[in-house]
């Protein structure tokens, strides 16, 4: 009875249907916004797509069979790969709502020991979201081939390349698709202008560019046919070469994967399926039987076929829908140097964030600038879109086979299928894919070396930051200071333990780093509360704000050491370095707690050290320490008095010079009287708070890293030569960290790795 009177509830019904209406309102908002974003590149594409189809000998064949042939091939290539690869599977394999070569990447070295960095621990796979899927179907080919994948490392080394290729194509896609999508949409002017020369155009172009690049800054969003075997049986070679320009057609695909984490993958599926594929089917179907009548307007067969009284009308549509897709493209290439960054497969560069409402919108200028150089060469070297056309499709299509392979691992270990469903996904679309690639690289003399060069040097310079950092790390490993050491040196640590809190730097994640050793060495003294801070990147793309401090102790209580390491996803933004003291203050206030009471709560992680625990600061912060802002005028007067006159002359003049540094928020940590407190941990608490209020001093290795004697030339000239440029010309980790220059101290080191 009380069942049929929930159904027959009017009020009940009514807050379902306006649920109900509320998601697909929400679904149809995103979908609609996902036409500027995700397919601007591709929608674009009829803009150049005949012309470079024909721009061969198939010029040669101008009759209907070899028109409707091509756009034969046109139908059923965006049939295929679009829509039934990428919609219907390609974006089921998203890490945790975030699309893209390093997601599938991720998700590989998650399921498996693919990964070259030995930095992983128990603790990261507790992270909830490490792991969105909960499969426990087991098969004997899959443990064998992940088995033989784990134990040896070159098939390791393998997979990051193709990796790293694959982002380099797509950063070369970042350069080609400005130059092609400008320069054919500007080629619109000369159908009615037919005075305005060739070069005009391009001057033209480069101005648009000039100026796209420019307003980088600012942060704008993103905005059955069956004639293909006859046309074959008739066209022989020159159709099978003629793919290359047809490849053309799905440029841009690779974006409704790559940009899956500003949308969803209902929200793309509905706006391809429902509005971009009926469309392009028309307008590509449009242009085909404009052509058949009309074969001398197969170059500007797009602007041609638009009757006169709405030229300019579509002409501005065409040039800002291609800006647009430039626009998305730059915007793609920013989050995949962003991503090798925090996987260490890039130099460190400046991420800044745009936005202060939509999440993920970054502008990195380094980037920026080299993309626009390389962008306004091609573009003036080339002049016209055909060459262009060859490089872009070679670049595109090496990005969706690559995609390809790597699906099939991800059907293997991470969906955890039967290793013939994944050999079917390879033959299937690998097989019409290659047979696209082949005809591609037939042109490279003709401009399709353009991206094989940009991949390569971005590969190399990717793999070289990745080797060394990866050399660095094992060095640091290797020659991590004993705890047997520490403990001869009693709690004093044998120097002499001034005021304030030591932030000590290291990319360790276990173990206390050789700097440590070499700065207590030669400098007799050292703070009173010492941190050993590891800032790691996991791979997966957010961190929760709950599970990103692990702390830990380092030897007995007394010696007030501490390790903390910060992990923060592969699309995670860092926040800045005062919220981070302070929230490192309290993570180990509520870590001091926790261990007294023996508490449960926390993943705790067993190593030589001692144990780590992840704290929790949403639920628990304040309960232990209060904070409060305070200003310059009431700054504390415990802080003034442990510095000496000189000392805060100094810092007065600096903070002078450096307005950023006088901004940063003022607080006060203070322990309320807790009854309940157990009087040793009342102690320690109250030594943390005076360690804070005396000032917090950043300690930094500064290391240089050099090849030792008896190695190859290879391996000198990849860490003195290439890896020691880069370091040197990259920003260093104190101005990635926003730390002042007031509170750093860097400590020099030569690796012999």
């Amino acid at each position: 009875m009380n069942r049929a009177a929930a159904f027959s509830d009017p009020r009940s019904r009514d807050e379902e249907q306006a649920n109900w209406r509320s998601q697909y309102k929400h679904l149809l908002l995103l979908a609609y916004q996902s036409f500027g974003v995700v397919y601007g590149d591709l929608s674009t594409s009829p803009l150049y797509v005949y012309k470079s189809a024909f721009s061969g000998k198939l010029h040669d064949y101008k009759n209907e069979d070899a028109i409707f042939g091509v756009f034969s091939l046109i139908f059923w290539t965006v049939t295929l790969i679009p829509l039934f690869k990428y919609v219907f599977l390609v974006l089921s394999a998203d890490d945790n709502g975030e699309g893209g070569t390093f997601a599938l990447y991720s998700l590989l070295c998650r399921h498996a020991k693919f990964s070259l960095l030995p930095n992983q621990q128990a603790a990261d796979e507790e992270l909830s979201t490490y792991y969105r899927h909960g499969y426990t179907n087991r098969n004997i080919a899959h443990s064998q081939l992940k088995r033989f994948l784990e134990k040896h490392k070159k098939s390791r080394t393998a997979l990051l390349l193709v990796v790293l290729f694959s982002a380099s194509m797509v950063i070369g896609d970042g350069v080609l698709t400005p130059a092609i999508s400008v320069l054919s949409s500007i080629s619109g002017l000369q159908v009615n202008s037919h005075k305005l020369h060739d070069s005009a155009v391009v001057v033209i172009a480069c101005i648009v560019l000039v100026g796209l690049f420019s307003l980088q800054h600012i942060g704008t969003h993103r905005v059955a046919f069956m004639f293909a075997p006859i046309f074959f049986k008739k066209t022989g070679k020159d159709g099978w070469i003629s793919l290359g320009g047809i490849i053309l057609c799905i440029t841009g695909t690779e974006a409704m994967f790559a940009d899956l984490g500003h949308f969803t993958s209902a929200s793309i599926r509905v706006a391809f399926v429902g509005v971009i594929y009926p469309c392009l089917v028309l307008q590509y179907m449009g242009q085909a039987a404009f052509i058949s009548k009309n074969f001398s307007a197969i170059p500007t067969s797009f602007y041609q076929s638009i009757p006169g009284p709405i030229y300019w009308p579509v002409f501005v549509v065409a040039t800002l829908a291609s800006v647009v897709a430039s626009q998305a493209v730059i915007s793609a290439t920013y989050s995949i140097v962003k991503q090798c960054q925090a996987l260490g497969c890039f130099p460190r560069v400046k991420v800044v964030h745009t936005s202060k409402w939509i999440y993920g919108q970054i502008y990195i200028p380094e980037i920026n600038w080299i993309l626009m150089v390389l962008c306004l060469a091609i573009t003036i070297g080339f002049r016209d879109t055909t060459f262009i056309g060859n490089a872009y499709g070679i670049a595109c299509m090496t990005v969706m086979f690559l995609t390809t392979w790597l699906m099939s691992l991800v059907i293997i270990f991470v969906w955890q299928k039967n290793a013939i469903y994944a050999l079917m996904f390879l033959l299937f679309f690998g097989s019409i894919e290659a047979f696209y690639l082949s005809s591609s690289y037939i042109k490279v003399p003709q401009g399709g070396w353009v991206p094989l060069v940009l991949s390569v040097v971005f590969m190399i310079v990717m793999y070289v930051w990745h080797y060394g950092s990866r050399r660095k790390y094992l060095f640091d490993l290797q020659n991590k200071v004993s705890m047997k050491w520490i403990l001869t040196l009693g709690p004093s640590l044998g120097i002499v333990r001034v005021p304030g809190i030591g932030l000590i730097y290291t990319e360790l994640a276990t173990g206390v780093p050789a700097i440590f050793s070499h700065f207590v060495t030669n400098l007799p003294a050292f703070h009173q509360v010492l941190v050993f801070v590891c800032v790691k990147s996991v791979p997966v793309p957010y961190v929760a704000p709950d599970e990103r401090y692990l702390i830990g102790r380092i030897g007995p209580k007394a010696y007030r050491m501490y390790r903390c390491i910060v992990r923060y996803g592969y699309n995670d933004v860092q926040k800045d370095n005062d919220n981070f003291e302070n929230h490192l203050i309290m993570s180990i206030a509520e870590f001091i707690q926790m261990e007294a009471e023996d508490s449960t709560s926390g993943s705790f992680e067993g190593s030589i050290d001692g144990r780590m625990a992840v704290v929790r600061t949403s639920e628990r912060f304040g309960t232990r320490l209060t904070m409060s802002e305070v200003s310059d005028d009431t700054e504390d007067a415990y802080v003034r008095s442990s510095k000496s006159p000189t000392l805060l002359t100094l810092q007065s003049l600096y903070e002078q010079e450096s307005p950023q540094v006088s901004q940063r928020r003022r607080v006060r940590f203070e322990l309320p009287d807790a009854e309940y407190l157990d009087n040793e941990v009342k102690e320690e608490l109250m030594e943390l708070v005076e360690a804070k209020r005396a000032g917090v001093a950043y300690v930094m290795g500064h290391s240089y890293i050099k090849a030792r004697r008896n190695s190859s030339f290879i391996k000198k000239f990849i860490i003195d030569v290439a890896y020691s440029f880069l370091r040197k010309n990259c920003r260093g980790p104190a101005v990635a960290l926003n730390i002042p220059h007031i509170s750093l101290i860097e400590v020099g080191m030569i690796y012999y790795v």
